[in-house]
Formats: structure tokens, sequence, C-alpha cells
């Protein structure tokens, strides 16, 4: 499958990693130590479909003659909610805002190129990744990231291998797994849609099994390889396709360099918060999980920081049947000009200089 990486500014000056000077991202110090902090995030970008039928692909909704009537207009206004959210990730302690975001519901490759010519990303030079899956309605997964921060060494699509035998037919999505440096330090990162709440929970249990093999294979040949998944789950930091399957712990005592460690099952359980909103119950499917040895006092390198909801109040539906949920595109049938029935996700990363 031909991979293509999509590069929005005509003239781009590619800051190398050893030119690359931290001291701009300096934001702070603790105990008269200065402290580097890098932004990591996911955005579920609800059916940012274009308003063109893509062949063999079930998108006839978002077409203008669609159930949405989706055209130009709507289009555009959806580009630039999703690019003004994501420029914004991570700002509040690095200036540039977030290293690498990955994504989900991005339809394809000339969707991603629109989305990265909006001034808001544009500016800051953000590139991406899509690479083409078989899902029926068309919706890829996806990453954009800022190339000062983070240089691409490789990128593939992993195939749900045997899903379709397993689930009697239906196919499912991959996993995109980008590999490259993040301001000097090599990681991997493993971008995430497991099936819908409509499949059965083992659906997306053979998903975790399938990252954790990823995962495991990545440590059999670098036993300190620093791996980040992320994703919609459809699933929350206590289901078993986490837990079980994928492995993911929620508590840093005991955790093996590594283990992976899931940082977002207090963010729901205890502080009640979560990305969407289901019959007035929050779900917290957007999580970014990362393996044990990002975590630690020792900060000669990366070390996991903060995790947090972006969940500001422009982002939030104020009155009606839906107040208090995340401002989505269309709700009701009716078009809101909004955003995503998704909040983002995001985690800062420390370093010591």
């Amino acid at each position: 499958m031909k991979k293509t990486i999509l590069s929005i500014a005509a003239i781009i000056v590619m800051l190398s990693l050893s030119s690359y000077k931290p001291a701009k991202l300096e934001t702070g110090s603790e105990q008269g130590k200065r402290t580097v902090y890098c932004g990591i995030a996911f955005y579920n970008q609800e059916n940012l479909f274009d308003t063109i039928h893509d062949e063999g692909k079930n998108d006839y909704d978002f077409l203008p003659t669609g159930s949405f009537q989706w055209n130009d207009m709507k289009y555009t206004h959806k580009l630039h909610n999703m690019a003004k959210v994501l420029s914004e990730l991570c700002t509040e302690r690095v200036k540039g805002g977030a290293a690498f975001i990955g994504m989900s519901e991005v339809e394809n490759q000339n969707v991603l190129k629109d989305l990265l010519a909006q001034p808001e990303l544009a500016n800051i030079g953000m590139e991406g990744i899509l690479v083409e899956g078989n899902d029926r309605r068309g919706i890829d997964l996806a990453c954009i990231y800022n190339p000062k921060m983070f240089k691409v060494k490789n990128y593939e699509l992993i195939p749900a291998q045997g899903y379709e035998e397993f689930s009697g037919g239906f196919t499912t999505r991959g996993i995109l797994h980008v590999e490259g440096n993040l301001l000097g330090e090599h990681f991997h990162f493993m971008i995430n849609h497991w099936p819908s709440r409509a499949a059965d929970s083992p659906s997306r249990e053979f998903m975790g099994r399938l990252c954790r093999e990823i995962v495991d294979s990545i440590q059999t040949t670098d036993p300190d390889a620093r791996i980040v998944i992320m994703g919609d789950l459809n699933d929350d930091p206590d289901n078993a396709s986490v837990v079980t399957a994928l492995g993911a712990k929620n508590k840093m005592k005991k955790l093996g360099k590594q283990d992976l460690f899931n940082p977002w099952y207090e963010t729901l359980r205890k502080k009640g918060q979560g990305t969407l909103l289901y019959d007035n119950m929050w779900n917290l499917f957007d999580q970014i999980i990362f393996t044990g040895n990002m975590v630690g006092k020792d900060r000669s390198t990366f070390k996991f920081f903060k995790n947090e909801i972006y969940m500001p109040d422009y982002m939030i539906t104020k009155e009606g049947k839906y107040k208090g949920s995340p401002k989505r595109t269309t709700a009701g049938g009716q078009w809101q000009d909004g955003y995503s029935d998704h909040f983002p996700t995001q985690i800062y990363l420390v370093k010591e200089l």
C-alpha cells in the first residue's frame, strides 16, 4: 500500500534533532532545575468527511444529497472547528502545542490535506500521516505532528489479522504504527479505533490482544522501547479489553518498565470525568496508555507528568437534551456547527536539562 506523508507548508525549514533547542519549550523550573515539557494528544474527529463519494465506501450520508445534507459550507466549518481544537491541545505548558496528535474518523488523504491547510495548523507547520484502511464507511486512522518536535522514521497500518474469521466475516480497522524521534528520543506510537459498542465485547478484546502482541514484538527486539498506545477504544479504562487483553495497569506501584500504565482510571472512576456522555453517564473511551519506562522520578529522559481531558467551555453543549455533553457537529438531526461527540485527551511528558 502506498504511504504518503502530507506536508502543508510550501517551504518548511526542517530543524534537525541535533540542532533543536529545547529551551524554546521551557516553561518553568522544579527545585532549581530547568524543565522541558512535551505534549501528546488524541482526538476523535467524529465523521470528518468531505462531500465527495469514495468508491466502495458507505459514505452516502455525508454527501449533499445524504441524510446530513453535507455540503461545502458544513465541510469548511467542520475543518476550521477541528483545526482550532487541534491547534490548542497541550498549549497550557508547551508554546508550540502538541508534538504528536493521533486521530480517528478521518475519511481520506485529501481530507487530511484540507485539515492541514487550515490556518491554525498551517501556521504551526503541522504535517500528517494517513494510510487508507478497509473501514466500510471509509473513516481512517491518522496523525498530525510538529516536524520541529517529532521526526518520522517509519510508519505502517497493521491490519487486524484474523478478525474476519473471529467475527464471522466482519472487518475492522487496523492499528496505525508510527515510529520516530520525539525531541531526540526514540518513540513508538500506536493509534487505535476499536470496534464500536454495536459489536460485542470480545471484538474489542481481540483488538486489545493484537495491540499487546505488537507491543511484545517491539519489546523483544528493543526491551527499552518507549511505546504510546492511544485511541478511541470504545471501552472504559476498567473494561476487560483494556485491563485483561491489553494488560494496562492503573497503579504505578510495582509497575515494570515493560508494563503498560493507564492513567485514566482515576479520571473516570474517582474524578467522574469522561470524554463522551451517553444516557447521562460518562464514558472515557479516548485513552493514552504508555510503557512503564515513561514513569518515574529519573527525568534524564522524558517521563509522564500529567494527563487531562481537554474540554474548554466553548466545546460544551449549553442547553437542550444534550446539555453538558461535547458539542458535536450534528445532534438530533440538526446541524450544530460543533466539534466532535468526544472530548480530546492529552498527556504531558517532562524532562530535566
